[in-house]
């Protein structure tokens, strides 16, 4: 699998966990340290552990291992580290203080249907 097929596998378990808002960005052209950026929503911090846990066990069945994960109790974010992809699953609030999507707004968004 390449990092765009891997991008839209962690998207497809946020989604399966009802994540909120899932954005792909191809970070390939403004970034040294990744490929891909995904961004979603919990509704809840318990949710955002929830799809953490979903994320975390999908690339695990692909034999795939976080490089870290940070953040994950009750903290309102969590960021996943694989290399090429990089995953932060949000709760509402901290996801519009830290509004990635403007970050990289420069930067493509692909395609995803949630």
């Amino acid at each position: 699998m390449n990092n765009k097929e891997l991008a839209y596998e962690a998207a497809k378990a946020l989604s399966g966990k009802k994540g909120i808002d899932i954005r792909i960005i191809d970070i390939a052209e403004k970034s040294s340290f990744a490929d891909y950026l995904i961004v979603a929503s919990g509704a809840t911090d318990r949710q955002v552990g929830a799809l953490s846990d979903a994320v975390e066990d999908r690339y695990e069945e692909l034999g795939i291992t976080p490089k870290s994960i940070a953040g994950k109790n009750n903290s309102g974010w969590v960021l996943m580290d694989y290399g090429d992809i990089i995953v932060n699953i949000f709760n509402p609030d901290l996801r519009e203080r830290y509004n990635l999507e403007k970050v990289w707004g420069d930067c493509s968004f692909l395609e995803f249907e949630d």
